[in-house]
């Protein structure tokens, strides 16, 4: 789209040439009326002084050219050249001579707040309507409920917070003869032909032309839409918008959306709002009914003065009308910025308020750094710099007499268990309790073994729990933990089941605590202890700010010096037979191997069964002197557990899994992982399963075989083969998949936010977070007076608020 000032050079060579034809108002057909009409449309002070230029005297004529041509300069005008009068009346939203149009699809943020004033109306006194007010009670027009229905606007906040899905710049619309191949523009035109056919069986094509005000003729297509055929009447009058495509001189726009052109000034004139809209409801309606809802309803501010001077942020009033109707870029980028601000507002204080137990006083412990230099100096390694923060953030907590509440996440090998054995010493060397609750039994295992080899040589007494133990070592075990005798306790769910009584729990570790439902949880937490939430899926700091919103966040983005990163390999299904032969190498030089199916639905486990069942049968055919085992969902917890340790005995050669090894056992002897039809998973699930391997000293590999071959697909799996850091990948999984997507079925919490853009307002989101806690720390249920009108919106929108629930 041209910029403001190139419409400005287009206003300004004409005039410059009428004023050296001597004024004779003929340099464009239809004299100097005609032209202000179109690219006048953006300089109002430019308009009103040529305004009745043709019925000017020659020297008038030349004394107003002047000061227009000046004031297009950048200059300033005298008050000699201004009419007296003018009955012209500038649209209520015109835009100032120095302001830039905006973007076709989007609004890109300016540094300068606006100085125009802010649109905004009295409510009439005879009207007494509120947000709440239902839409079917207003007198908006006949059918105009139904309508309103069909969107889901039921009232009037639905209709106020029925935000545009674009902005169109229609203050000044382009001179069709400069536009460019592959432009999007906007044009507005009378309809003088029209024409239906059928250039195949089976395909539609309507075309209209359009005349503009200058008289040029643009051919407007629609394709396979035969329900815009009943708008395209000779003589009327359309508003549209889409790419152009040049043929020598002549023009034809693909239309992307298209209106009827109204005699509201809300239409045209000016930047113009579009929604989300059905056949049958126009655009002109939309916008009337909430230029109505905003003239009529009072608005109540939620956010003080105070809070919105320390966030820079504009009154709520201002931020609706401006974001329907922006007088220019700078307030529509401010309007973005509040309700965007509020938007995760409403999110945090939501998810802060769903659990009781977060701001429930704790344990105190004295956490010395003392006894954290005796750990680090105890092991085989040293902290890597992201290890030490977050042993120096959870040793905060614990001094606190607030219960942590807190997560760690880092990528596979980044040393949370190491971490977490820290805050376990600490917690031991104050006569503490702790306990490490893992979802298998063989991941308890294993995390009891870690444990064990970091806390024995401390003289700290370390024991595990798991369901299926025998009854003498369950007995001596439930004992220990009763008296005080074991001081940190690994285990599964059995860690919470009827019989076991902690003597003074102070500190629980909870691994990948998604697999673990909310009450199971909460009976760990019965005794208030100091919180660990460990996670191994690296999910974007956005994303983890809101989906553990009531969880304080410590990310471990270091990984440890001497790990060989995993080779990854892209290779279509066509060289499936390459990938086999390559794990068969390896298998003979005496290592172990992943091959891992697709997830197809959570809904379909049966028919991901029989995937892996059919693949494990191929292969056995395929690699007959491998030892090949299968691992799936619907298996006994007891038999995977057995699989597992068998596979890691090195009884198995090749395992076929589903996706249940996602986060599990590890296998140093495993160096290769292949997955089948690698298209189907998110990137962050890639690179979880592919963390599986390179788990010794042995260099690994990870190949995907994809079954689609396009471009999307490609690019996408390219971004694995070519990245080992969890986070970036993380990043990109969330630009091209959505929030909702990006942990599978197991997320939830994350609603779709309308202004919000997770990949991009981390700043934002911790911005609200801290406010969201500021305000529930002094005012926990919302009760004070300043706050009534904040739990009132938060009540109101608690529909539309997802809750989460992690402590």
């Amino acid at each position: 789209m041209p910029t403001l000032e190139e419409f400005k050079e287009k206003l300004r060579r004409p005039l410059e040439r009428e004023l050296l034809t001597g004024c004779q108002n003929r340099v464009v057909s239809g004299g100097l009326d005609k032209l202000l009409e179109n690219l006048g449309k953006p300089f109002p002070k430019v308009r009103e002084i040529l305004h009745g230029y043709g019925d000017l005297e020659v020297d008038a004529r030349v004394e107003r050219l002047k000061a227009a041509l000046e004031l297009l300069r950048g200059g300033s005008v005298s008050t000699s050249a201004r009419p007296v009068s003018s009955p012209a009346q500038t649209p209520v939203n015109q835009t100032a001579v120095n302001q830039t149009p905006v973007n076709q699809t989007a609004v890109k943020p300016v540094a300068k707040p606006s100085s125009t004033p802010f649109p905004s109306a009295k409510p009439p006194v005879s009207v007494n309507w509120t947000l709440e007010t239902e839409t079917e009670k207003i007198p908006f027009g006949h059918g105009s409920t139904k309508k309103l229905h069909t969107l889901g606007l039921y009232k009037l906040r639905d209709v106020l917070h029925n935000y545009p899905r674009r902005h169109e710049d229609r203050r000044a619309l382009p001179s069709l003869e400069d536009v460019e191949d592959g432009e999007k523009v906007t044009v507005v035109g009378k309809i003088v032909a029209k024409k239906r056919h059928a250039p195949r069986p089976g395909m539609l094509v309507l075309e209209a032309t359009l005349e503009n005000n200058f008289g040029f003729r643009v051919k407007c297509s629609w394709f396979q839409q035969p329900w815009v055929e009943r708008f395209l009447k000779e003589g009327s009058r359309l508003i549209v918008t889409g790419k152009v495509k040049r043929f020598g001189r002549s023009l034809q726009i693909g239309v992307e959306h298209f209106e009827e052109e109204g005699e509201s000034s809300l239409d045209t004139g000016r930047i113009v709002s579009v929604y989300d809209g059905k056949d049958g409801i126009s655009q002109t309606f939309l916008r009337q009914v909430t230029a109505q809802t905003l003239s009529s309803t009072p608005i109540s501010d939620y956010l003080s003065d105070a809070f919105r001077k320390k966030y820079d942020l504009i009154p709520l009033e201002h931020a609706l009308n401006a974001i329907h109707f922006p007088v220019d870029e700078a307030q529509l980028t401010q309007a973005m910025n509040r309700l965007r601000f509020d938007e995760y507002l409403f999110l945090e204080l939501r998810i802060l308020l769903q659990g009781e137990d977060s701001v429930l006083l704790g344990k105190r412990f004295a956490a010395e750094e003392a006894d954290m230099n005796a750990f680090e100096a105890s092991l085989p390694f040293k902290f890597t710099g992201a290890q030490k923060r977050v042993v120096l953030e959870i040793a905060a907590d614990m001094r606190s007499e607030q219960q942590m509440a807190r997560l760690v996440q880092g990528d596979v090998g980044s040393g949370k268990t190491a971490v977490a054995a820290c805050a376990l010493y600490m917690a031991a060397k104050d006569g503490y309790q702790g306990a490490l609750m893992a979802p298998t039994e063989i991941l308890a295992r294993q995390h009891f073994q870690n444990l064990q080899h970091y806390l024995f040589p401390l003289g700290v007494v370390v024991s595990l729990l798991y369901g299926a133990m025998n009854v003498k070592d369950k007995r001596a075990a439930l004992e220990g933990i009763r008296t005080g005798e074991i001081q940190v306790a690994v285990g599964t769910q059995a860690l919470i089941q009827e019989g076991v009584e902690f003597n003074n729990l102070g500190l629980a570790v909870i691994d990948e605590e998604h697999r673990f439902g909310v009450q199971q949880r909460r009976a760990l937490l019965k005794s208030r202890p100091d919180v660990l939430v460990m996670s191994a899926t690296p999910i974007p700091r956005s994303l983890a700010l809101t989906a553990y919103g009531d969880l304080e966040l410590s990310i471990i983005d270091e990984m440890p010096p001497g790990r060989t990163p995993v080779e990854t390999k892209l290779l279509y299904d066509t060289h499936r037979q390459q990938a086999y032969g390559f794990a068969m190498a390896q298998i003979r030089a005496g290592s172990q191997v992943y091959v891992v199916t697709a997830m197809i639905e959570e809904s379909e486990t049966l028919l991901e069964i029989q995937a892996a069942t059919q693949l494990f049968e191929d292969l056995k055919q395929i690699l007959p002197e491998a030892r090949i085992a299968l691992l799936h969902g619907k298996m006994k917890p007891q038999d995977k557990d057995d699989t597992m340790r068998r596979f890691k005995a090195h009884e198995f050669d090749l395992l076929v899994s589903t996706t249940v090894i996602e986060v599990g056992v590890d296998v140093p002897n495993a160096t290769v992982m292949v997955i089948e039809n690698a298209e189907r998973f998110g990137l962050a699930q890639l690179h979880q399963l592919r963390g599986r391997v390179g788990r010794g000293t042995a260099k690994s590999y990870c190949i995907l075989v994809a079954g689609d071959t396009t471009q999307k697909t490609k690019k996408r799996l390219k971004v694995i083969e070519g990245s080992t850091d969890g986070f970036a990948i993380a990043e990109a999984d969330l630009k091209l998949r959505g929030p909702g997507e990006i942990r599978g079925t197991r997320q939830s919490g994350i609603p779709d936010l309308k202004l919000g853009d997770l990949v991009n307002d981390v700043d934002i989101i911790e911005k609200t977070r801290d406010l969201a806690k500021s305000i529930l720390k002094g005012d926990r249920a919302l009760e004070r007076r300043e706050n009534a009108f904040l739990k009132a919106e938060l009540q109101a929108r608690s529909s539309v608020v997802a809750v989460r629930e992690v402590i």
